[in-house]
């Protein structure tokens, strides 16, 4: 942790009966399909204690970026807000971020959570000094199936309301995409699930503890051509890149370009760890029979850990984690730390 000199604040966490906004700042699925919007409404109160609370634009389908950046303004300037919670992600949240008023969430920040397309929301809140939870989605997580999983449930509640650490540990099984929103059995099945299998460990068998940083390798790719990482790559020394990509299934040789370019940048050989999440290889028009689905998400690995290895022998790696795009998902700090202990294989995430 030594070195790091960018400044980040852990926002206080909510208390039961506080009040969390569930916004639209990306695509407004909650309008488009409600019964799953509503279900996971109930059950983020379930599990949390806490009370959903609702913005104009959360279920305004085609809201302009202003109007879903003044939800993300209101939400902060609210101080009855205590938290805030993305409905899910999207593809145009980089065109929100103008429109942001960092005062506000400085001046009181609040616990963010959401993953994709709001690695937005993330990087921004870093440049503004704040910590938030990659992870987190009330349409996918929440919403749809007979229930919430263990582990989402266990580490929203630490990222919303109780602050632990955790041990991130394999589910055992895993889903690319659910049952579609607008069939009333989404409400009642998950999709389609499948052993996960184990993670894979490479680099150096030590144990790093860091500050995580990292993302949606898409969405990396658009901030930095957008200039808004502006900082020095050291700012990242010693700490825990998070890398996961979305179910646009890029090839792998895609994916491998984006991570050389993190390693041009400087960033693969400032951290010390990485984790790389267990990639979706599947959607609802592309399901490949199960040998294949294996070969892509090996192949992505391979890729990945094989660049990482070149811009940072010494970095501890470890690939598969359910984090991302894909269900059962652990929620992970971003900002805060992790410890990625390749002696023991154990990945600890601190909620604080």
């Amino acid at each position: 942790m030594a070195g790091m000199p960018h400044d980040l604040v852990r926002p206080p966490k909510a208390r039961r009966g506080d009040r969390v906004a569930v916004l639209s700042p990306s695509f407004a699925a909650a309008g488009a399909f409600p019964a799953v919007h509503e279900q996971a409404m109930r059950r983020l109160a379930e599990v949390t204690g806490l009370v959903p609370v609702e913005f104009p634009a959360t279920r305004k389908a085609g809201a302009t970026p202003a109007e879903r950046a003044a939800d993300v303004n209101a939400a902060f300037a609210d101080p009855g807000i205590r938290a805030i919670l993305a409905v899910i992600g999207g593809d145009d949240q980089i065109t929100v971020i103008p429109h942001l008023d960092a005062a506000l969430a400085r001046r009181d920040p609040k616990p963010f959570l959401g993953y994709s397309d709001n690695t937005n929301m993330h990087h921004w809140l870093w440049a503004n000094g704040i910590a938030s939870f990659y992870g987190g989605s009330s349409q996918v997580h929440l919403g749809p199936g007979p229930g919430v999983d263990e582990v989402h449930a266990r580490s929203l509640r630490a990222a919303l309301v109780t602050g632990e650490r955790i041990e991130i540990t394999e589910p055992g099984e895993s889903e690319d995409f659910g049952v579609d929103w607008a069939d009333p059995r989404a409400l009642d099945f998950f999709g389609e699930r499948e052993p996960a299998g184990p993670w894979s460990w490479h680099g150096p068998a030590r144990t790093v503890t860091g500050r995580a940083w990292g993302g949606c390798v898409e969405v990396i790719e658009e901030t930095f051509i957008a200039g808004r990482f502006s900082f020095a790559p050291d700012v990242l020394d010693g700490g825990v890149l998070l890398l996961e990509t979305s179910e646009e299934l890029l090839p792998a040789r895609h994916v491998g370009w984006i991570v050389r370019a993190l390693g041009e940048r400087g960033i693969l050989a400032a951290v010390d760890a990485v984790l790389v999440a267990r990639p979706p290889v599947s959607d609802f028009t592309r399901r490949p029979p199960a040998g294949e689905r294996a070969r892509l998400r090996a192949e992505q690995r391979d890729v990945v850990t094989g660049i990482i290895s070149r811009y940072n022998p010494d970095a501890v790696v470890c690939a598969g984690v359910p984090f991302g795009h894909t269900r059962p998902q652990w929620i992970l700090p971003h900002g805060g730390t992790i410890t990625v202990d390749g002696t023991a294989r154990r990945v600890t995430a601190d909620y604080s």
